[in-house]
C-alpha cells in the first residue's frame, strides 16, 4: 500500500487536496480551512493545458454584507481542494485576487470565513468583476468580463428552473404504471423537457466550442437511457445499465487536461466504478479496463485513472471480498515500466512483486497446493483432502481476531460433519513457533482437521496471500477459489451460492 501511495503522492506532488460532484457543483461547500499548498507552477503545466498565453489574474469581488475577515481562493485537482490565494475582505465587502502569475485553468471556489462560497471558472481569461449579496450568494451573483464564469453562473440558474419543471413530471412517471395512457403522457412530457434542455445546452456549446465551460458541462452530461425491453415488453434494466455504463465517458474530452482541475472527472469516476459497476471483481476489472484503455493516449487522464482505481481497491482500503484481484489486474497491466511514466524502476518493481504475491490466490483461479509439516513431522497437502469443500484457514495463535474466529470455525466444522456434509479444513499457522502452535491446537480442539506449520512460510509464498489474520479461503469441488477475505459466519453462504450455480 505504501509504495502505491508514494506513486500517487508523486502524481499529486504539489496538491493537498476534497471532492465535489459535477451535477452538484453549484451546491458544493468546501471547508474554508483547507490546508494551504501551492499550486503547480504554471511553467510545468502551461504547455499541456494550452495556457501559455493566459493573462495575469485580477478578480475583483464585491459582496454586500460579506463576513469581514479572510477569503480564500481554493483550486481543485481531480476532486481535491487546495488553497491558491487569499484576500482580506474589507468592511464594505470588497476583496481582490490579483497576482502576476496566472492560475492553472480550472474551477475555483471563493470561500468566506463563514464557509459560504461560490464557484468560478478560469482559463486564458483570468480577469473578472463579481457582485453578489451574502444573504443569497448564488441567486444574486453577477459576473462581468469572463465568459466561462458568466456561462457557469447563468447555467446554474437555468438548472434550478429545469429541475423545478422536471421533478414533478419525474414523480408522475414513477407513479403511473408502464404502458398506461397516463404513463405515456407523463413520459412524453419528461422526454420533451429533457430534449429542450439538451438543445439549449447544445446552442451554448456551438457558440463557445473551445471554452472551459463547454468542456466541463459537456463532460458532465450523462448518456441517454436507452429504451431496451425484454420480450414481454418490460424494461431490461440490466441491459440499460450496461449500455449507460459503456457510454458514460463518451462526452468527456480526454485531450482537455483542464477538466482534471474541476470536480467533473473524479465525480464521474466514483459514480462509474462504485455505483454503475456491480461490486464484483470481474465486473470492476472489465469496467476499469474499458476506461483506462480509453485514456491511454492521454497521459494525465491515464495517470489519474490508473492510480485512483488501484488505490480504491488496494486490499487494506477496500471491503470488496477479493480486492486483490482488481489490484493485481491494475498493477500487472498499467504499472509497468513502459506505462507508469510517472514512477521509477524501484517503485514499479516493488508493486509488481506485491501483485505477484497476490496473483496465485485470487478468486476464480485453480487453488495452489500447499505441502507442509504437521504436528507429527509428516508433510500434509491440501490436495490430499477429499471433501467437496475445503476451507484454507491461515491464522496466528496470538492474533485476537483469530481467537474469536477459530472456535466458530471448529463449531461449523463439527456441525457439518454431524450432518454428513462434505467440508474439511486445512489450517496453516503463520508467524509462530512450534510450541506455541501445538499448544494452540490442543487448547482449541483443532486436531479434528489438518494442521501445518512452515516456520519459513516458503510453502505459502505467492500461493495464499495473507493481509490480515485470520484469512479464510474456500475451495470448491473443482478446487477453484470461490471465496476469500471472509469471516466464519460467511462460509456457508458462499458455499450455498456455489452449489446453486
Amino acid at each position: 500500500m505504501r509504495q502505491l501511495i508514494i506513486l500517487f503522492t508523486a502524481v499529486l506532488f504539489s496538491f493537498s487536496c476534497t471532492s465535489d460532484a459535477d451535477q452538484a457543483a453549484a451546491a458544493a461547500t468546501p471547508a474554508a480551512n483547507t490546508a494551504s499548498t501551492p499550486a503547480t507552477p504554471v511553467s510545468n503545466v502551461a504547455s499541456r493545458l494550452g495556457t501559455e498565453n493566459a493573462e495575469a489574474p485580477d478578480i475583483q469581488i464585491q459582496v454586500n454584507n460579506a463576513p469581514v475577515g479572510m477569503a480564500y481562493l481554493l483550486g481543485t485537482y481531480v476532486g481535491n481542494n487546495f488553497r491558491v490565494d487569499s484576500s482580506a475582505v474589507d468592511n464594505k465587502g470588497a476583496l481582490r485576487f490579483k497576482r502576476s502569475e496566472p492560475y492553472n485553468p480550472g474551477m475555483y471556489y471563493v470561500v468566506f470565513s463563514d464557509n459560504s462560497n461560490f464557484q468560478i471558472l478560469v482559463s486564458d481569461d483570468q480577469t473578472m468583476s463579481i457582485t453578489a449579496d451574502a444573504a443569497d450568494l448564488r441567486s444574486t451573483l453577477q459576473v462581468q468580463g469572463n465568459v466561462d464564469t458568466e456561462l457557469l453562473v447563468e447555467n446554474g440558474r437555468y438548472e434550478q428552473g429545469y429541475a423545478a419543471k422536471l421533478d414533478p413530471v419525474n414523480a408522475q412517471v414513477k407513479q403511473f404504471q408502464d404502458g398506461t395512457p397516463e404513463y405515456q403522457q407523463a413520459k412524453q412530457q419528461q422526454d420533451a423537457i429533457i430534449a429542450e434542455r439538451a438543445a439549449d445546452l447544445e446552442k451554448i456549446f456551438q457558440q463557445h466550442p473551445t471554452s472551459l465551460f463547454t468542456s466541463f458541462k459537456r463532460g458532465g452530461q450523462n448518456p441517454s437511457v436507452k429504451e431496451i425491453r425484454n420480450a414481454d415488453g418490460s424494461y431490461n434494466r440490466q441491459a440499460q445499465v450496461y449500455a449507460f455504463r459503456t457510454e458514460f465517458w463518451d462526452n468527456v474530452d480526454f485531450s482537455d487536461d483542464r477538466l482534471l482541475y474541476t470536480p467533473v472527472i473524479s465525480n464521474k469516476l466514483t459514480r462509474y466504478i462504485s455505483q454503475l459497476t456491480p461490486q464484483h471483481p470481474d465486473s470492476i476489472i472489465a469496467a476499469a479496463k474499458l476506461l483506462v484503455d480509453k485514456s491511454l493516449p492521454y497521459p494525465e487522464f491515464y495517470k489519474y485513472f490508473a492510480n485512483q482505481i488501484t488505490l480504491m481497491y488496494t486490499p487494506t482500503e477496500s471491503t470488496l471480498m477479493d480486492a486483490e484481484k482488481v489490484y493485481v489486474f491494475m498493477i500487472q497491466n498499467y504499472f509497468t515500466k513502459e506505462r507508469a511514466f510517472w514512477s521509477d524502476a524501484a517503485n514499479i518493481q516493488g508493486l509488481q512483486q506485491r501483485a505477484y504475491e497476490m496473483a496465485g490466490s485470487v478468486t476464480g483461479v485453480k487453488a495452489p497446493d500447499v505441502v507442509a509439516p504437521g504436528p507429527d513431522g509428516k508433510n500434509y497437502s491440501i490436495y490430499d483432502l477429499k471433501a467437496d469443500y475445503i476451507v484454507v484457514y491461515l491464522y496466528n495463535p496470538t492474533c485476537e481476531h483469530c481467537m474469536e474466529q477459530t472456535p466458530k470455525l471448529v463449531n461449523l466444522y463439527n456441525q457439518w460433519k454431524s450432518q454428513g456434509k462434505s467440508l474439511d479444513v486445512y489450517a496453516i499457522a503463520i508467524d509462530t513457533n512450534d510450541a506455541e502452535w501445538k499448544d494452540y491446537i490442543a487448547k482449541n480442539g483443532l486436531s479434528v482437521w489438518s494442521n501445518v506449520h512452515d516456520p519459513t512460510n516458503k510453502s505459502i509464498y505467492a500461493k495464499y496471500y495473507v493481509n490480515i489474520t485470520p484469512e479464510v479461503y474456500i475451495l470448491n469441488p473443482d478446487r477453484i477459489i470461490i471465496g476469500k477475505n471472509l469471516k466464519v459466519n460467511q462460509i456457508e453462504e458462499v458455499i450455498q451460492r456455489d452449489q446453486n450455480g
